[in-house]
């Protein structure tokens, strides 16, 4: 290994050990389960390392940036994969934007590269050219602003969605794929029915409370419903009554050994087939934090968990109604429905230029729609200003140079991680990330 890329080396276990190093001391297994994943291939590397893009970005000068721009309510961690299904608050089956676990104020920008160079290594992974990867992520940025420009000239920000009844091709399928899923299919996998009643299944991934822990849990759901939006909580007085609480093990890449847990709830009624399950999750530090070196964006929340919630309201139009936060203990936790409906986008069948453009247009407009429109009961006030017209502003008569600097910008970052996922799988093979061993 040459002396550049021994420095590269020691730059991606850095920054992987500053973000992650006391849920790796807490949880070594868990991360080595996330370190295998990310190791499959340059694209799971980039998606599990948002740290190291935020670390490499640091002291990059933006040229979209200004006292405007480099504020507003941001996803932190769009690629890809990270778009879905999802039941919202009116009922109504949508396809969007989901994970907000890395979620904050800044560049808006950030956003648009990272999901660039996200396209950028899918597209090198499915051998297209670099000109067919151009042209798709010009798709994806135009449609972006078109969709801004749309906010920027109507008077009521309507919130751009996907539904069953204006999506087409590959989400539309995803949707009618959601639509076929039931609360009772969800409720028979995690729980079982014993003495005339639901009690979760004990099994790989469960663990088992003791008392006290389990008063604790249960004491943050209190907590959690007082701070339930009024117009979103449930005044039934069944609803919230807790059946069973388990711990919770083995989430995806960006959670690893985050501590879980998942509480049954009494639905609108005492029906079996209406019983609740809540995720109770313990909200991670947002990677674009690690360089926003802003003390009112920092102290504006009350902890990690409170920060999700509530850019998530800022960034997602009609939430989920159970979403909210509490603590356990003094830590903040994230808590959600375990929602049937929640499906992602399956990019393996996607594999012709042709059949991703419209995919990425509308990628492009839910992406606009996250910056531009809050929910009904986003109560955010770090951010005042109307963001479509501040986007706007930097790009008005610059849109070709936009365009092309944020292209240039996120075909180069793919390939500097390509070469990060080879430096990072021998780093790990060696032993050489501080408490977490391959074997």
């Amino acid at each position: 290994m040459n002396d550049a890329d021994s420095t590269r080396q020691k730059q991606i276990v850095g920054a992987l050990v500053e973000a992650f190093a006391d849920l790796m001391e807490a949880d070594p297994s868990a991360f080595r389960t996330k370190f295998r994943k990310m190791a499959a291939n340059p694209f799971a590397f980039y998606r599990g390392s948002a740290c190291l893009f935020y670390n490499d970005i640091r002291d990059f000068d933006d040229p979209w940036a200004d006292d405007r721009t480099s504020r507003v309510w941001i996803h932190g961690d769009l690629h890809l994969e990270n778009f879905g299904t999802y039941m919202n608050s009116e009922g109504t089956l949508v396809f969007d934007v989901n994970d907000f676990d890395e979620a904050y104020v800044g560049h808006f920008s950030w956003d648009l590269r990272r999901f660039v160079a996200s396209l950028a290594l899918m597209g090198w992974q499915k051998a297209l050219p670099e000109s067919d990867v151009r042209a798709l992520a010009e798709t994806y940025l135009r449609t972006y602003v078109e969709q801004v420009m749309h906010y920027v000239q109507q008077e009521a920000d309507d919130a751009y969605a996907l539904r069953l009844d204006n999506s087409r091709g590959s989400i539309h399928d995803l949707l009618l794929q959601a639509r076929l899923a039931t609360r009772v299919s969800l409720l028979d996998s995690v729980t079982v029915l014993d003495d005339y009643d639901r009690h979760f299944r004990r099994g790989r991934g469960v663990r088992e409370l003791d008392e006290n822990e389990r008063d604790t849990v249960c004491e943050s759901l209190d907590a959690y419903i007082e701070r339930v939006p009024p117009n979103k909580r449930s005044e039934r007085p069944v609803f919230y009554r807790i059946k069973d609480v388990v711990g919770r093990k083995g989430f995806g890449i960006g959670s690893a050994g985050l501590p879980a847990y998942n509480v049954l709830i009494e639905g609108a009624t005492q029906a079996l087939e209406n019983d609740i399950v809540l995720s109770i999750k313990q909200g991670n530090v947002a990677a674009p934090s690690r360089i926003v070196d802003e003390p009112a964006v920092r102290n504006y929340f009350e902890h990690e968990g409170h920060r999700t919630v509530v850019s998530q309201r800022a960034l997602q139009v009609h939430t989920d109604p159970l979403l909210g936060y509490t603590e356990v203990g003094d830590t903040g936790f994230v808590v959600a429905e375990l929602s049937p409906y929640e499906l992602d986008l399956d990019w393996s069948d996607l594999t012709e230029p042709e059949e991703i453009a419209p995919v990425l247009e509308d990628l492009g407009r839910a992406t606009a729609k996250v910056h531009c429109v809050s929910d009904e009961d986003s109560d955010q006030t770090l951010v005042t200003f109307q963001t479509e017209d501040a986007i706007h502003g930097v790009i008005e008569g610059r849109l070709d140079q936009f365009v092309e600097e944020i292209i240039d910008f996120g075909l180069a970052y793919a390939e500097v991680s390509r070469k990060d996922h080879q430096l990072f799988v021998e780093a790990f093979r060696e032993g050489e990330i501080a408490g977490v061993s391959a074997t």
